[in-house]
């Protein structure tokens, strides 16, 4: 199946541009990585591609309402835009809301499609230094009174409750080179010093 050359037109031209009011971690750059991601993953199924690619799309744009509830507010977003009634049936619709609800890592449920699986497993995003600097400029943009020491705990912690071995995130693609890349920042994190190494490179250049 071919793309909706329409269907992209729109979503380049209304949806994409969104992320760039975001913070650091979820802007543009974010969001065509998503998409990319979900197209490769997409190509070892029997999924609608359209559909693959609007998820991917409007994964995060609950965002312009806060974090807590995003990935809710992303698929009321999806559901109520009208223009995409001209490419999908009510069925694929509510398919592609329940999926970008389903992509947050810290959901307490697995997807209930494979196409929240895809989307879920694209947007892991594991490139350990990406990784580390996603958290570095997340608590920068949110929690600019820490001090440079408190930034590295709230940063080891976070990394630790999402990424460490007990940690909650959870992989759904097998054809996805995530759990490599998540063994290599698990080794990162059990490495005290090079973690710290790591977080004062990255934390002095988003400075």
């Amino acid at each position: 199946m071919t793309m909706n050359s329409r269907l992209v037109e729109y979503i380049e031209r209304e949806i994409i541009p969104l992320y760039s009011s975001f913070d650091k971690a979820h802007q543009t750059e974010h969001v065509d990585e998503v998409i990319k991601r979900s197209l490769e993953l997409a190509e070892h199924y029997d999924v609608n591609i359209n559909m693959v690619y609007t998820i991917a799309a409007y994964h995060d744009t609950g965002l312009s309402k806060g974090r807590e509830r995003h990935h809710i507010v992303s698929g009321e977003i999806l559901e109520a835009d009208l223009e995409l009634r001209k490419y999908f049936t009510t069925e694929q619709i509510a398919v592609m809301r329940e999926a970008v609800e389903d992509h947050r890592a810290s959901s307490d449920h697995e997807p209930r499609s494979i196409y929240g699986r895809i989307v879920a497993e694209a947007d892991r995003l594991i490139v350990p230094q990406t990784i580390i600097r996603r958290t570095v400029q997340y608590g920068l943009s949110h929690y600019p009174e820490l001090t440079r020491q408190e930034h590295f705990l709230r940063c080891k912690e976070h990394l630790i409750e999402k990424y460490g071995e007990t940690g909650y995130l959870k992989l759904w693609i097998p054809h996805s080179d995530n759990a490599v890349r998540l063994a290599e920042l698990r080794e990162i994190i059990a490495n005290p010093t090079l973690l710290k190494s790591l977080f004062e490179s990255i934390f002095d250049e988003e400075l």
